[in-house]
């Protein structure tokens, strides 16, 4: 058994200073009082009491006169060692799973500490954006906004892109689904025609393609009916849906999910959050 240098000055000291009127009850007494204030000194006496443990038999305890009943205090003080040595153990497990489950609470506080602080900053953009609602340079820059907004919700996400000649706003995909994406920051409403345009995108794309549609100011009537029937591929999304991410209500996934079980139910499109528990 190899013993580091600290537990070995400490067995050099108690031995030198070991007296003939000391007995070796005492002495070791003394030196495993030593050796348990340092950590060494710690993991040596629980590599002997390891030893100890395993030990079912006592051959110096053999050719005595009260062999029989040396041996019977052996196996007891085994017994108790080794049921003291369970006791610790199972206060150790129990330290280590309270310092386990205190390291996930702080973790958890972190990474709630973060989103809150990053969701902050994506309200904070958005408002400042708000202020050149309508602009060509709004459009693009919520175009970004969006997809940082994907990024923070983990969403998979493909950010805008040009095919066969038409301006796609990107994608998100969604437990297994792909939704194109057109998003709006305009200050008006989206009408009929921007629905029936973008019903044409998706219509052309891969049976399980679906459409999302951002409009910030909203939809009119007409845009939403246009938008709604039978197995219909476009689930519409206002300001209100944004802000409920952004208030942490819901995530973003979730807030899609949401939708999309409204309009397979019903065949609208569009779904309030005021009635998302309906």
């Amino acid at each position: 058994m190899r013993i580091s240098c600290v537990v070995a000055a400490s067995l050099r000291r108690n031995l030198a200073t070991w007296s003939d009127d000391e007995t070796k009850r005492d002495l070791l007494d003394r030196l495993f009082g030593d050796l348990v204030t340092t950590q060494e000194g710690k993991r040596l006496i629980l590599r002997i009491a390891g030893n100890l443990i395993e030990q079912t038999s006592f051959p110096d305890l053999e050719n005595w006169e009260d062999t029989a009943e040396k041996k019977r205090q052996a196996h007891e003080a085994v017994n108790r060692l080794r049921e003291h040595q369970s006791v610790q153990e199972a206060k150790i497990q129990d330290e280590r799973s309270r310092k386990k489950t205190q390291a996930r609470f702080r973790e958890h506080q972190e990474r709630a500490a973060q989103a809150q602080t990053t969701l902050q900053k994506l309200t904070e953009r958005l408002s400042e954006l708000s202020n050149r609602l309508g602009t060509s340079e709004a459009g693009y820059d919520f175009q970004e906004w969006f997809y940082d907004l994907a990024d923070f919700s983990e969403v998979q996400n493909r950010r805008p892109y040009v095919t066969n000649g038409r301006q796609i706003d990107g994608s998100v995909t969604i437990s297994g689904t792909t939704y194109l994406v057109e998003l709006k920051f305009t200050g008006k409403q989206a009408d009929c025609s921007d629905v029936d345009s973008f019903y044409r995108k998706v219509t052309t794309k891969a049976d399980n393609t679906m459409g999302i549609v951002v409009s910030i100011s909203g939809y009119s009537s007409v845009a939403i009916s246009e938008a709604s029937g039978t197995r219909t591929p476009l689930l519409l999304l206002d300001h209100r849906h944004v802000y409920f991410v952004l208030h942490g209500v819901m995530t973003l996934a979730e807030v899609i999910n949401r939708i999309r079980r409204y309009a397979s139910q019903t065949g609208e499109s569009y779904l309030s959050v005021d009635r998302f528990n309906t």
